[in-house]
């Protein structure tokens, strides 16, 4: 592995975000050393503010064990981590946060408050989770959707899951959304269905009705990154070989795939989940620093794209 090469993306992300406005977040529990401290992390470079949501002994005590200095974070008392999660999204909702982040509580119980219908976050788009991995000798950041949240998404998921993952590579600035639809092959085949979705899909991009990025698939994953294996394929298109948005068929292939490049090439990902009113931050136990604060990286981008297509609205 080129060890030269590793964090090289999510450094040019983190310098960029340092320069964008910093973003109120409700932080659901951080209750462990690994979310409190991302939290106070990402606050001291300037991405968030965080608003503190849980048992406010607990946090204190954790604060006190890690030397972690909390005393300029605002601190909202709730009893446990079911109540946090509760009341982070009723900060969010009272907008009071632009973002959400998950402390030390199972994902569930975020997203379970996240998706209620009549006190959560749901708008008319469909929400998704988007990996950015910043993979050790690739020349792009890759984001992989969706491999957390939609577990065997419909065509019509996979409409918005396509949109919400084009949005955030827009949201990122990158120069050109290329938009691989995965399958085990190129080609359509009847017997393997997403082959038939992932076609229907880049015609639907034909049509207008996912736009904002040039999508071509069915591709297998070879040459969807791959000059090379395009080149061998004799697939000509403007994605195939330089894809930087792969849509994988359903969750168990995007939790193999991402998990692949992250224990067997050396990558570290930075999770988002998209289509809430606000961007909600994933991060784990295992994230290193630097993939916990790309995740807050990501945020903040979002949060700036939100923030400038509400003037061009209001405009």
């Amino acid at each position: 592995m080129n060890t030269q090469a590793t964090h090289e993306k999510y450094k040019r992300l983190l310098d960029v975000a340092k320069t964008l406005q910093t973003v109120v977040t409700a932080v659901a529990h951080p209750c462990d050393e690994s979310s409190l401290s991302g939290a106070v992390d990402a606050a001291q470079l300037g991405l968030i503010k965080p608003i503190l949501v849980g048992p406010k002994g607990k946090i204190e005590a954790v604060a006190k064990q890690f030397k972690l200095d909390i005393a300029g974070y605002e601190l909202v008392d709730a009893p446990h981590s079911h109540a946090a999660a509760a009341k982070a999204v009723e900060l969010v909702r009272a907008g009071k946060a632009e973002a959400l982040m998950k402390g030390s509580l199972h994902t569930d119980e975020l997203m379970a408050e996240v998706v209620k219908k009549d006190t959560g976050l749901r708008t008319a788009r469909r929400i998704s989770h988007c990996f950015v991995l910043d993979v050790p000798g690739h020349a792009d950041a890759l984001i992989i959707s969706d491999a957390a949240v939609n577990i065997a998404p419909t065509l019509e998921d996979k409409v918005d899951i396509v949109q919400n993952a084009i949005d955030l590579a827009r949201a990122l600035r990158a120069p050109e959304v290329r938009v691989a639809i995965l399958s085990a092959m190129e080609t359509v085949n009847p017997k393997v269905p997403s082959t038939i979705e992932a076609a229907a899909l880049c015609k639907m991009a034909d049509r207008g009705q996912i736009t904002g990025g040039i999508l071509d698939g069915p591709l297998a994953l070879d040459n969807a990154i791959s000059p090379e294996a395009a080149e061998i394929k004799k697939i000509v298109s403007p994605v195939a070989g330089r894809a930087n948005v792969l849509i994988v068929p359903d969750l168990e292939a995007g939790n193999m795939l991402a998990k692949s490049l992250s224990f067997l090439a050396g990558a570290d990902a930075a999770g988002i989940v998209l289509g809430a009113k606000v961007p909600v931050i994933l991060t784990s136990r295992a994230d290193t620093v630097v993939a916990r604060l790309a995740s807050c990286a990501v945020a903040v981008f979002v949060a700036q794209a939100r923030r400038e297509n509400a003037a061009k609205a209001i405009a």
